[in-house]
């Protein structure tokens, strides 16, 4: 049994079951055995791969969109470039190489970090030794004046709640204990108020962090200026389900087992983040697959010209990260990742949405 285990079960013996924020949150970020807090997860000796990790054209790619939005906000000489659990670095690194060229970018940006990790931020530290990054703990220490937020892969590992619809009604969905002491799935004896109709069985998802969190930034770029790019797995349309998953070494697991020893994510209600987005006075843009947002920001073109001036085994390497980075179904990522912009209202249409095409800046 973990160490996070053997604590989970003495809290559960104590105070009762918890719900599936609480443990979702204490195996992620629990101080000394949260899963985040105590290694580096990503790459093929990890525990899951990011499009950053796959290819230098995704952080590419997304760091001439942020520059051609610095330039749409009228260039401010003062912005902050903030990026929302930015792992080892890579993506942010992708995207201040890729606007080194563009006059005034660099020195009117400053890097801002939300980053609860220790191991992590040290691997950011790194991979960013000349962008004098700031780290924050939270989405709203780094929020300050204009801003460009990035995204990618964060709102999956903000904990939320599940309730599910039986005879009497919705009932909360617990983490308690089995007989034998092992961490089971259980369900609150009293009724919960939603309104939502359902089939008996069905499992309602409510992200209120992740909705806290969209609400927080499209409020603040709606006052101050800007935009926000969120890149996740997920469904463009609200609905039931139970999405709660767990992986180790690239492989599902059980989410109860190994707790703090796999990562934890839920897919994202990218409906409800927009609709919770729009109510705090921000534009939206999107949702779009991740295949027609990279396409439309020049994913394509970007793949040939490197494959022009490259080896056979990098061709061919150039080759399957736009195959994993596109594909559809199980195989890749370019349908089940969704992608939308949050802008200030003043704003004009942001570029991947709509097809709309970046100039070439490369």
């Amino acid at each position: 049994m973990s160490a996070l285990k053997a604590e989970l079960a003495r809290l559960i013996a104590e105070e009762g079951p918890l719900p599936v924020s609480r443990f979702m949150a204490l195996a992620l970020g629990h101080p000394r055995h949260g899963y985040y807090m105590t290694r580096d997860p990503f790459g093929r000796q990890g525990d899951f791969t990011t499009a950053p990790e796959i290819s230098q054209m995704f952080g590419e790619l997304i760091g001439l969109w942020a520059a051609h939005l610095w330039q749409a906000m009228g260039a401010p000489a003062a912005f902050r470039l903030i990026e929302l659990g930015p792992g080892r670095g890579t993506l942010m690194a992708d995207i201040l190489r890729a606007t080194r060229r563009l006059p005034g970018f660099r020195e009117a940006a400053s890097v801002h970090l939300v980053e609860t990790s220790p191991a992590l931020r040290a691997r950011q530290a790194a991979a960013l030794p000349e962008a004098a990054p700031v780290w924050h703990d939270t989405v709203g220490a780094a929020l300050d004046g204009p801003a460009i937020v990035i995204a990618n892969e964060f709102l999956d590992a903000l904990p939320l709640d599940q309730f599910v619809m039986t005879q009497q009604g919705w009932r909360e969905r617990l983490v308690g204990l089995g007989a034998e002491g092992e961490l089971v799935f259980g369900l609150s004896p009293a009724q919960e108020t939603i309104g939502a109709v359902a089939s008996i069985g069905s499992v309602l998802e409510q992200p209120a962090i992740a909705a806290e969190i969209v609400s927080q930034i499209a409020a603040h770029l709606s006052r101050a200026g800007g935009a926000a790019l969120f890149i996740d797995y997920g469904s463009s349309r609200s609905g039931f389900g139970d999405t709660l998953q767990a992986m180790k070494r690239h492989a599902f697991v059980d989410p109860l087992a190994q707790p703090g020893e796999a990562d934890l994510t839920v897919h994202v209600d990218f409906e409800r983040m927009g609709q919770t987005a729009l109510n705090a006075g921000a534009a939206l843009n999107g949702p779009s697959t991740q295949r027609d947002f990279l396409m439309a920001l020049g994913l394509a073109e970007r793949a040939a010209r490197l494959s022009q001036s490259a080896a056979s085994a990098q061709a061919q390497a150039v080759a399957q990260a736009f195959e994993r980075l596109t594909a559809p179904g199980q195989t890749g990522m370019g349908e089940l990742f969704k992608v939308i912009a949050l802008a200030h209202p003043d704003l004009p249409p942001l570029p991947g949405f709509d097809l709309h095409r970046l100039p070439d800046q490369r």
